[in-house]
């Protein structure tokens, strides 16, 4: 018989009574209880991640995450009862739940303070449609000098997203996640999907969510921005490999008419000798605005496409194709879609049937959005991708709104009904759906061609669908450029690592001499512009030109030998030199939860200089990165003079006067090198102590880049395009005054095989005490791989020796 002692301490266990006689109920892997009439429920996903649920007493609901997709591991922490307090510790993390307030407070493993809530939550009864709901907030408290990053793609210009509120809905240039994460070490993700206020202010951070049955959201502790983004990965999703040609150059513009000018611009790029490997076809190779997306090629001018795919792929490039979320009334799509039901009826783009400017109202398009939230639908939509398109060769997708675009709202637009419930309920998790509605099916084809996605909106999970999210159609200006680098740092920092930008901004037409006559590559105001924006999108996960309203291919801004289009042409082969560098990054991302570009604060924490930097990053844990996003040459306003002759466009200069402008003089930017380490000027090896700010001599065609003491950094061969050369003779430049390493990452560059284990993996570490470079054993094999290579080792001195390796480990001392 067991004792009386035993049975109340099992009792003890099971239910415990607070002073205030409230209870708490131990659950799998947390507590429950029901503290002033609110049900609370705190559940570890992992020893790093706890899941805070808290609803109105007695409400019932069933909720299922869009977003998260990992289960509950068998967690049992250790659940002690402090007075009025229950503390649940893990390994990594700790938990209170005070009984007689319900606030929610976190620590890390020592104890130390990290995030408490702030009060009750907020349900304010709210009618969804017709179902009963609420309207839910949760506040919390921040140290007063703490950053917070996050929130997805904003426009904003911010690094930190403190002291501001901010509509969190999804829009052509502002993409959002309502995931924030701290220098301190920890994230916080507010899974809901309705619209949903930030509000930062001195007395309290909180989210509000439109509609909510709950209050539901996921606290990580992961020690750095990293661990982090490790842990929100390891919640939402892990990133699959891109294939090695999506880290090429891709040109795109606004778009090609026919498919002889879609072809033309790959063989014009071969016959200059500059890379590419992508090419993009923009909207209305279908035909007219009654056929859109059609996922057909209706339009005379596109007559053969098996011919244009084929021609593109004889010239060993790429083809990306625009697909949209939504469907005209004249395709076969629309006609499947709306016979089962799944189409909304909201306006949406494009308005018109006519495809003049302003939409003309008198000839409706009758285009309407599809339910992505429907499984069966998202079949249909693939089944007309895959017959369509994908048969033909198509190698990624360019999925244009997927946010998406909702024009001259009305009040019942929310109350749409989706698979899911009401519009408003289900809104910022659209690009989720529709995008991983094109990864799931075509992963579910074939397993020989890795899925690229190319889209416009996002949600929080998507990293795990294959795509790579661009930062929607922003203007071409200064201030966009620089809103740019933030945009993708912070997007970086919710846990998704693939970013892009138009290069050059999507709105150019005010670069030009008349409206729409395309002569802003002969603007040097746009030239200047431009140049800059190509040396920021070299250093992006994907380097794209893209636009409106001009032409953006090299050859329209002038010849070789000329300075505009020298720097252009020197950024894209620097790209291409940098491919063994980038795709074995590009395996850290997915192996080892890395990211390419990298907010300062992810590596230099400790240096509060670098905490609120929104104009530096480093791409790779070696690369330091300073664009200049300042005019030096030209004015940065555009003043209009008037409707006969157009823009004044530098002062009183000629337009497209080359000899009005020096490119080539010699001009400076401020640049902090973060402290810590030594650095290193890539263009001139010359090297700086971290914890100060320099200044850099630039010109057109040099953009500040440094790179940190330690790194070994691979260039690869001169090539026209990603695969052209094998890399048996790959050149390690070597960094010293640090330890450091690297790890060289090869597979069969554009099958999931690597998936299956067929993946080389070579460890490069340089001692600097010793100044010995060792090559490591080589990990792995892939049908394919190259078994002999030669490495040329290049010290920043100069130094050079040339190393045999055939796979087994070998050093060499300097």
């Amino acid at each position: 018989m067991k004792s009386i002692k035993s049975v109340l301490v099992l009792m003890a266990l099971c239910c415990c009574t607070s002073l205030a006689g409230q209870d708490y109920q131990q659950t799998p892997g947390g507590v429950k209880a029901t503290i002033n009439s609110v049900d609370v429920e705190l559940q570890f996903y992992s020893p790093s991640i706890v899941r805070i649920l808290k609803s109105p007493d007695g409400w019932k609901y069933t909720k299922e995450s869009l977003s998260v997709i990992e289960s509950p591991q068998k967690v049992k922490p250790t659940i002690t009862r402090e007075g009025s307090t229950v503390r649940l510790k893990s390994s990594e993390i700790e938990v209170t739940l005070n009984l007689e307030s319900g606030i929610v407070s976190f620590f890390n493993a020592k104890g130390e303070p990290l995030l408490s809530e702030k009060g009750k939550p907020e349900f304010t009864d709210f009618n969804d449609a017709g179902s009963k709901t609420f309207t839910v907030k949760q506040a919390f408290i921040l140290d007063k000098d703490e950053p917070l990053y996050g929130l997805g793609i904003l426009q904003n210009g911010k690094m930190s997203q403190r002291n501001q509120t901010k509509r969190l809905m999804q829009g052509n240039v502002e993409d959002v996640v309502p995931f924030v994460q701290s220098v301190k070490g920890y994230g916080l993700f507010w899974d809901n999907y309705s619209p949903t206020n930030f509000t930062d202010k001195p007395e309290e951070t909180s989210f509000q969510s439109e509609v909510g049955d709950c209050v539901d959201y996921y606290f990580m502790h992961g020690g750095n921005a990293d661990g982090v983004v490790a842990q929100m990965r390891a919640l939402t999703g892990q990133v699959p490999m891109f294939p090695l040609w999506t880290y090429g150059y891709f040109q795109s513009k606004e778009r090609y008419k026919s498919q002889e000018e879609t072809v033309g611009v790959v063989r014009k790029y071969r016959e200059l000798g500059v890379p590419l490997d992508g090419i993009i076809q923009d909207w209305q190779y279908w035909g007219n605005n009654y056929l859109w997306n059609a996922m057909d090629f209706k339009n005379p001018l596109f007559n053969d496409p098996q011919k244009m795919v084929n021609d593109v792929h004889g010239m060993n490039a790429h083809m990306l194709i625009s697909i949209w979320s939504s469907f005209g009334p004249m395709t076969k799509p629309y006609r499947e879609l709306d016979k089962k039901g799944m189409l909304f009826n909201f306006s949406t783009w494009p308005q018109s049937g006519l495809e003049t400017w302003p939409p003309n109202m008198e000839y409706p398009s009758g285009v309407r959005v599809y339910d992505a939230y429907n499984p069966q639908a998202r079949a249909i939509y693939w089944k007309y991708m895959n017959e369509g398109l994908f048969k033909l060769g198509i190698d990624g997708w360019w999925m244009d709104s997927t946010e998406p675009d909702h024009f001259d709202w009305k009040p019942e637009d929310w109350n749409t009904k989706t698979y899911l419930g009401s519009f408003r309920k289900m809104r910022n998790a659209y690009p989720l759906v529709s995008v991983g509605g094109v990864y799931d099916n075509q992963r579910a084809t074939t397993a020989d061609k890795r899925v690229f996605i190319l889209t416009r909106s996002v949600f929080a999970g998507q990293q795990r669908y294959g795509a790579n999210v661009w930062s929607g159609d922003i203007s071409s200006s200064w201030e966009s450029l620089r809103n740019q680098i933030p945009a993708g740092l912070n997007f970086t920092l919710t846990g998704n690592p693939n970013y892009n930008t138009d290069i050059g901004g999507f709105f150019a037409g005010h670069y030009n001499r008349g409206w729409n006559d395309g002569s802003a590559p002969k603007n040097p105001m746009f030239q200047e512009l431009y140049v800059r924006w190509m040396q920021f999108g070299a250093f992006s996960p994907m380097m794209r030109s893209h636009g409106a309203d001009t032409p953006r291919e090299i050859y329209q801004f002038g010849k070789k030998g000329e300075p505009v289009y020298d720097a252009i042409e020197k950024m894209i082969h620097l790209r291409y030199s940098l491919l063994p560098y980038i795709y074995s990054t590009s395996w850290e991302v997915t192996e080892r939860q890395s990211s390419f570009m990298r907010a300062l604060v992810m590596d230099f924490a400790g240096d509060r200089n670098v905490w609120d930097i929104n104009d530096q990053y480093m791409f790779g844990k070696s690369i330091l990165v300073a664009p200049v996003i300042n005019a030096h040459y030209t004015q940065e306003k555009v003043v209009r003079v008037n409707e006969n002759e157009g823009w004044n466009r530098n002062d009183d200069r000629k337009f497209g006067d080359k000899a009005a402008v020096d490119f080539m003089q010699a001009k400076s930017e401020k640049v902090y090198l973060p402290a810590g380490t030594a650095w290193y000027d890539f263009w001139t090896n010359a090297k700086y102590d971290g914890g100060q700010e320099i200044e850099k001599e630039t010109t057109i065609d040099v953009i500040p880049l440094y790179i940190k003491a330690g790194s070994i950094i691979p260039i690869g061969p001169e090539v026209q395009y990603a695969t052209e050369k094998p890399w048996d003779d790959i050149e390690l430049r070597v960094y010293a005054g640090a330890d450091g390493s690297f790890v060289l990452y090869e597979d069969e560059f554009d099958n999931y095989n690597y998936e299956l284990g067929a993946y080389t993996e070579i460890p490069i570490a340089w001692n600097n005490a010793s100044r010995q470079l060792t090559i490591g054993a080589r990990k792995g094999a892939y049908k394919g791989m190259l078994n002999n290579r030669k490495f040329t080792v290049v010290l920043q001195d100069g130094t050079r020796k040339v190393v045999n390796y055939s796979g087994k480990r070998v050093s060499v001392k300097f």
